[in-house]
């Protein structure tokens, strides 16, 4: 797929979202304000394509009254969040607002998503791939994690959680969009996307099933099934479980 054609397909789809849902992201926004009379948007620097910092926008889902987050990983069950950003949070309005970063050409409908600054440092010489085109709304991972915060909810600590049993499939599954893209495979991510909102097992199945045709490896196809509990594994490129936040050379 030509960077010119994605890009067509990006400004396309989500002009034609970004108009039907502007009434929904306006009503989220009104709650969130009526909440706590604060700033309904939350505002976050994300790391997009070839290293580029981004503001990324998104409704605010936790109290402004609370102290800063020292996490980037949120359960389901942080006392941050609030009654109506649980609701933003379920049914994914938080993320319409990146609609916006879509257009600006900070980020695309359908890639790896944009991690945080000092995600990014953790990353890996094989990790650093995941660099190579602009993220996305959604992909592979949003479907087959769309389930994260109950994966970290009760962990001593979300980050590391996320580092041991999420961020190893998340990866690989970036890496292989990032290797086989196409307009086609961009739409049916889109759909299975939507279907996770209703049925996170049958999107997981369509993702596996996508994977399979795509002639992904056997073990990923069976990361992107999750018919086995999550368990500690290292990232692509490293030889070692994670167990710190500190930034690590790239191997």
């Amino acid at each position: 797929m030509s960077m010119a054609a994605k890009r067509l397909l990006d400004m396309i789809v989500a002009s034609g979202l970004l108009v039907v849902s502007t009434p929904v992201i306006g009503l989220g926004a009104l709650l969130v304000w009526a909440h706590d009379r604060q700033d309904p948007l939350y505002r976050q620097i994300r790391i997009g394509k070839d290293g580029a910092p981004f503001q990324l926008f998104k409704l605010r889902s936790m109290s402004a009254a609370e102290p800063g987050a020292t996490s980037d990983t949120t359960g389901h069950n942080d006392p941050r969040i609030t009654p109506v950003g649980s609701v933003l949070r379920k049914t994914k309005i938080d993320e319409l607002p990146q609609l916006w970063n879509v257009l600006r050409g900070d980020m695309s409908l359908v890639g790896p998503r944009p991690q945080v600054p000092r995600e990014v440092a953790q990353y890996t010489r094989v990790e650093h791939g995941l660099l190579r085109v602009r993220p996305g709304v959604t992909d592979y991972a949003s479907i087959v994690y769309s389930d994260l915060g109950d994966i970290v909810a009760g962990a001593a600590d979300p980050d590391i959680a996320y580092s041991q049993l999420v961020r190893p499939g998340k990866s690989r599954l970036g890496l292989f969009y990032v290797e086989k893209p196409s307009v086609l495979t961009d739409l049916a991510i889109l759909c299975l996307t939507a279907a996770a909102l209703i049925h996170g097992p049958f999107a997981r199945a369509g993702v596996a099933a996508l994977l399979q045709r795509l002639g992904a490896d056997p073990s990923l196809v069976e990361v992107a099934a999750r018919r086995k509990p999550l368990t500690p594994a290292p990232p692509p490129g490293a030889d070692a479980i994670v167990t710190t936040r500190a930034a690590q050379p790239a191997k």
